[in-house]
């Protein structure tokens, strides 16, 4: 097999490498133990979110580079949030405020009917968590039937790493989590992933750990201040998405999510 020489290593990934491609684009390349059919519905999901006209990178094509199947993106030369606040401390509060405005802007938007519905891959998502108890398997899954549908568009992984500060304004990227849902279930995995990585091993530093509870706080009080009046039923996801991350496996955040995914147990 001939290998084809790749462009400059941008980024590493769980699930996939970035490289430079072509003049303008960059190329997602995928490891081998990821599915081609979750690609194509990445690719999917891509074109979809374009269409709405948020600020998304463009989707290109699927490719097989080196035995190894990639998509290709326009190039976004832009730099993390996350990163711009590990520099810029001090920006904490102006930073928290524009990811929930972007947040609230996505969810202003309605998807595709093709798009998975958010309460399907909830629900796929607690049947896979092989750390959670069956007890409270059995009530995630009753309380995520008790709360209510939606039609708007759900990243399912918002949080500062996933969006990139560039001289055009903020763009979104990894929409491989999305769903067309209930923009509280969204808000409430943000909350899961951000306090579950300041509660856990995730974040080890005791002063990181109080910046992000900081950043969460000042995000979470400016979203409820664009979008009034769904703090109770926010609060009534939390334990449900809790759960649902079990499935992702990561070791160093399983103890606290299982404790969150307990309050099911007292109703709150």
């Amino acid at each position: 097999m001939t290998n084809t020489p790749l462009g400059e290593l941008i980024a590493r990934g769980r699930t996939a490498d970035i490289h430079a491609w072509e003049d303008g684009y960059v190329l997602k390349l995928f490891h081998n133990w990821f599915e081609l059919e979750d690609i194509e519905y990445e690719a999917r999901l891509a074109r979809a979110v374009q269409a709405s006209g948020l600020p998304v990178p463009d989707v290109g094509a699927i490719v097989q580079v080196n035995g190894r199947n990639g998509l290709v993106y326009k190039r976004v030369d832009g730099i993390p949030m996350l990163e711009v606040l590990g520099r810029k401390p001090e920006l904490v509060f102006r930073y928290a405020r524009r990811l929930a405005v972007l947040h609230a802007q996505l969810h202003a938007q309605g998807f595709s009917p093709e798009i998975p519905p958010q309460r399907r891959r909830l629900e796929n998502k607690i049947r896979q968590a092989t750390a959670l108890p069956a007890r409270l398997q059995s009530l995630a899954l009753a309380a995520l039937d008790s709360l209510p549908d939606g039609d708007r568009i759900c990243h399912g992984d918002f949080h500062p790493a996933n969006v990139l500060l560039t001289s055009q304004g903020e763009v979104v990227i990894d929409w491989i989590d999305a769903s067309r849902g209930n923009p509280l279930a969204d808000v409430a995995r943000t909350t899961i992933i951000t306090l579950g990585a300041a509660n856990s091993a995730q974040i080890s530093n005791p002063v990181m750990k109080a910046f992000v509870r900081l950043f969460h706080a000042a995000y979470l009080r400016q979203y409820f201040k664009l979008c009034p009046g769904g703090e109770a039923e926010y609060q009534r996801w939390l334990p449900i998405v809790a759960a649902a991350r079990l499935s992702e496996e990561i070791p160093e955040v399983e103890r606290w999510l299982i404790a969150e995914a307990q309050k099911l147990e007292h109703g709150s």
